[in-house]
């Protein structure tokens, strides 16, 4: 560990003395410089390759991440030294040269504060006392060609003192870089005139402007890079919780108060000591994780991707002696196993990660919230621009005994939570009700008040009242609870909870940690409960003011995920003992503790009945309404699913999933209304038929272009389950595409946007055959279309009648913008069902993003599911045309789908199929069920070796950038 923010100048590692010489010796070799160039770019590429070499070796051997930077800032200074004393001396030297050819070269951004990561732009300004002249733009020329040559990406300006101060003087972004400037070779004088005409002229009076303008762009940039410190693919140095926030702080500090050594702008009184080790092991070790990703990809990688986060585990030894590599060899070398081996080790390295990203948020929080009070008393000064509540004027409020309103914060004073430990769960109420942050002083009293969170407050029930109130009743839940994360208090005051804080799950679903999560589901609950998600979740908002126990369905949410790393019984069991140990200490009734436990043990089981099974399959519904019991655990569930799937990431929650979720529920409400699901099946299948019937007989006599009885005939030929699934108007609609395909001989197909606008239905008609189902579903792989689901019905006359219901790869409709690429579709699916081959581009199967994911495949055979048919789940690894070839598999074991559902959880695939045999049986033959496994299985591991062997074109990059 570092003992300074940033240490002096490091030893050398390549001799810049020798270097001049060598180049000195090269010039004088010869005097033509097409000769000479080659010769100077292999010597300072040299020169270069080696320091790097050297620091990436020490990097790799334990130096930290700071000195690691320091010294290929290091090297990069001696091989500019180099290259400018060679021009200058050999290239367009002046033997006599005037006031006006004077040149400073300064390092500025963060080159100039003396850290560069390995492939990091080079920013230099190349400092003039007045206007440009022949001799100074040759000379820069030349550096900069040479510089490009060797494979930079130079930030250059070519500027005299005067301009450097006018344009610092207008551009936030200008005066940051000559903030950290750093003369590196050239005229000492002039660099020494920028800076002290930089603090006179620019810094002096202008503290309160810049630091707005940087809290103002720390903003925006996380708005960019996203707004959550706990992004499971963080940005290492835009990102929240990244170095750009460090740097940040040091660059508000180093303006406010200059130091020029930085060792003394740590001891500054905005950082206490402990704050101080914490600034600095962030830094050391975020700048070791930006060194080891520019190595291994031999780019300027920021962005800490899926498949770079084993290979920096690895390197920041995260892992044990059996976390190596896999071999090129494929499935046949036990190296393969490698990401079984190593998704624990990324998941502590990236816990590790997050926990640094918390430190750094809150080191800002602390550090902004402090010059703010610093500020408090100059009304025209920094108070003006930093956010604030209230103003310094307004009167000091009291709250309950121990709090009050200092500077438009919440403050606390001294004794508080010694004289009472209950004022740590307290604090956070008031803070919420008052809309009110905490003042740096009562943060950091939080922090060490910690230990006074025991068993004793644990179980003490005024504690309790006050948890329940900020979880189910705050003013903003989600807020609040981030700042009781932030602060520690969450994870001492449930233990439970904090298990799982800063926890990463290693794929490609989840975009937050674990806590994250969590806390962002609550917050969605808290939203639908004031009737802000109406639009997205109707179904939600409408039920929530119906259930009974809201604090039992917060506490559910809250303790949903507690069970995931691994515990014995797996996520939900124990998830669910974790919940019951919390809501026991938390001092609930019984009644209530297991409806707590209930809600976390089964919160995955409606999403799973859903999106995995047929909703219009009577055994479904009485499985679901069975495993619910009543409708208010029905209620409390749906709210709970719908948020946990939402707070997921971006993008996870569509209006597909919502209308499966509001169809579930509804049946199943119905269900507990009415009594036995058959009778109401029954009744239901009965009143379509007549309601059918009737609109026939009007339809039909009305223009003459049929007979009722033909389609009575037709209706009476469908089985009951599709009479049931769909609308008369939509009976007749497919009754007419049947018709159309029986006149032609062929096949007919339509498509529609649904009228809640989430997918596109496309209906086919068309003789059935064995491997039907899977040419459909080659064609919309083909043409890019990702099925949400399907249903497949066989007349009693053999007639298929395919319904799919399809989105593109951004989750809208198919073709909602493309009408011209849907009817192309609608001609292919045609061709496909009477057997024309289609000729389309197969989509590129690239699995270099997903081959460092573990994904066992997984096949399930249920002949209890469902009434009617066999309900096989098959789970995998995602990709393009896997439908296809499962379905095919299928084919070939002479069954027939009935329906799919398909479901994706990132680089997983989860698709569950209802099949019958060619007797329209279940399928109930041991043997053939046994080799329908391994069928099924081998399809799912279909392309495992190209996995592999991406895998291995991952570590092979990494070994060569070694």
């Amino acid at each position: 560990m570092p003992s300074r923010l940033l240490p002096l100048r490091p030893d050398p590692v390549i001799d810049g003395r020798a270097l001049r010489v060598a180049l000195t010796g090269v010039a004088q070799a010869t005097h033509e410089e097409t000769r000479r160039r080659p010769q100077v770019l292999a010597l300072l590429r040299e020169a270069m390759s080696q320091g790097r070499a050297v620091a990436r070796a020490r990097l790799e051997g334990g130096l930290g991440g700071i000195e690691t930077a320091r010294l290929l800032a290091a090297v990069t200074d001696d091989v500019l030294t180099a290259l400018y004393d060679y021009v200058t001396t050999h290239v367009v030297r002046a033997s006599n040269p005037t006031h006006g050819e004077r040149l400073a070269v300064m390092a500025v951004g963060g080159y100039g504060r003396g850290t560069l990561a390995p492939f990091s732009d080079l920013d230099l300004l190349f400092l003039r006392p007045y206007k440009t002249t022949a001799h100074t733009e040759s000379l820069i020329e030349y550096m900069l060609y040479v510089l490009w040559d060797l494979g930079f990406k130079v930030g250059h300006a070519s500027r005299t003192v005067e301009e450097c101060i006018r344009y610092a003087r207008a551009d936030f972004t200008i005066c940051t870089s000559l903030l950290e400037a750093r003369h590196l070779v050239g005229d000492e004088a002039l660099a020494a005139d920028l800076k002290k005409r930089f603090r006179r002229e620019v810094a002096a009076g202008t503290g309160a402007a810049f630091v707005a303008a940087k809290l103002a762009e720390r903003d925006a940039r996380h708005e960019r890079a996203g707004a959550s410190r706990y992004m499971v693919e963080p940005n290492v140095k835009e990102g929240k919780g990244a170095l750009r926030d460090l740097n940040t702080l040091f660059w508000i500090a180093q303006y406010l108060h200059p130091a020029e050594a930085p060792a003394e702008m740590v001891r500054l009184k905005e950082f206490t000591g402990q704050e101080v080790k914490a600034f600095v092991r962030a830094f050391d070790f975020l700048w070791a994780v930006r060194c080891h990703m520019h190595f291994v990809t031999g780019r300027a990688e920021e962005r800490l991707n899926f498949d770079l986060q084993p290979e920096i585990a690895r390197r920041m030894g995260y892992g044990g002696p059996d976390d190596r590599p896999p071999t090129d060899e494929g499935c046949d070398d036990p190296a393969v196993d490698a990401p079984a081996r190593t998704a624990k080790m990324v998941e502590r390295f990236m816990r590790r990660y997050f926990l640094i990203a918390k430190q750094v948020g809150s080191l800002t929080r602390t550090f902004c919230a402090q010059l703010e009070a610093e500020q408090a008393k100059k009304p025209q000064g920094l108070s003006r621009f930093l956010p604030r509540r209230n103003g310094p004027e307004a009167p000091r409020r009291h709250f309950a005994p121990g709090f009050y309103e200092a500077g438009g914060r919440l403050a606390v004073e001294p004794q508080t939570f010694e004289r009472d430990p209950v004022d740590l769960i307290r604090l956070f109420g008031i803070a919420d009700r008052n809309n009110l942050d905490l003042s740096p002083d009562a943060f950091a009293l939080v922090n060490r008040s910690l230990s006074l969170i025991g068993g004793k407050l644990r179980r003490d029930p005024q504690a309790a009242r006050a948890f329940l109130r900020i979880l189910a009743h705050g003013r903003d839940t989600y807020r609040t609870l981030t700042l009781m994360n932030e602060a520690g208090v969450l994870a001492r005051y449930l233990p439970e909870f904090g298990r799982i804080v800063g926890q990463m799950q290693f794929n490609m679903y989840h975009a937050y940690t674990t806590d994250e999560h969590t806390l962002r589901a609550v917050g969605v609950i808290a939203d639908m409960a004031a009737g802000r998600l109406s639009e997205d979740h109707p179904l939600a908002v409408s039920v929530m003011p119906l259930v009974a126990d809201k604090e039992a369905l917060y506490l559910a949410m809250l303790l949903h995920d507690t069970g995931k790393g691994g515990a014995p019984g797996g996520q939900t069991l124990a998830g669910a003992r974790n919940a019951r140990q919390a809501c026991e200490r938390l001092g609930l009734s019984e009644d209530r503790i297991e409806l707590v436990a209930w809600l976390v043990r089964n919160h995955l089981a409606m999403s799973d009945f859903a999106q995995k099974r047929d909703i219009s399959d009577p055994r479904t519904i009485t499985a679901f309404a069975q495993l619910v019991g009543n409708p208010e655990r029905l209620r409390s569930l749906a709210i709970l699913t719908a948020a946990d799937i939402r707070a997921v990431g971006p993008g996870v929650w569509n209006g597909w999933k919502g209308q499966l979720l509001r169809e579930l529920f509804t049946v199943t409400e119905a269900l507990f209304r009415g009594g036995r699901i058959s009778e109401v099946t029954a009744e239901h299948v009965e009143d379509v038929r007549q309601i059918l019937a009737a609109n026939a007989r009007r339809r039909f006599i009305e223009s003459g272009a049929d007979t009722p009885d033909r389609l009575d005939r037709w209706a009476q030929s469908m089985e009951d389950a599709y009479v049931v699934a769909f609308p008369s108007r939509s009976l007749l609609g497919h009754y007419g595409l049947s018709t159309r395909a029986q006149a032609s001989g062929g096949a007919a197909a339509s498509a529609d946007l649904m009228y809640d606008g989430h997918a596109t239905e496309v209906v086919l008609a068309a003789q059935d055959r064995r491997g039907l189902f899977a040419d459909l579903c080659g064609v919309m792989a083909a043409f890019g279309a990702n099925i949400a689901g399907a249903r497949v019905y066989t007349s009693s006359s053999g007639q298929a009648l395919d319904i799919f219901y399809i989105q593109d790869r951004m989750g809208e409709p198919y073709g909602r913008d493309d009408s011209h690429g849907l009817d192309r579709l609608i001609c292919a699916l045609q061709d496909a069902a009477i057997g024309k081959p289609i000729a389309v581009e197969p989509r590129r199967l690239d699995f270099t993003r997903t081959a460092a994911f573990v994904v066992a495949p997984s096949v399930t055979v249920d002949n209890e599911a469902s009434d009617s048919a066999t309900v096989i789940e098959v789970s995998g690894r995602d990709r393009p045309g896997l439908l296809q070839t499962l379905s095919r598999a299928l084919a070939a074991a002479g069954l027939s789908v009935q329906s799919a559902h398909v479901e994706n959880y990132g680089e997983r695939a989860v698709d569950a199929f209802y099949v019958i045999d060619d007797q329209g049986e279940k399928l109930m033959d041991p043997s053939r069920v046994s080799a329908l496994k391994t069928a099924l299985t081998t399809a799912l591991l279909e392309a495992e070796p190209d996995v592999h062997r991406a895998l291995a074109q991952v570590r092979r990059r990494a070994a060569s950038a070694r």
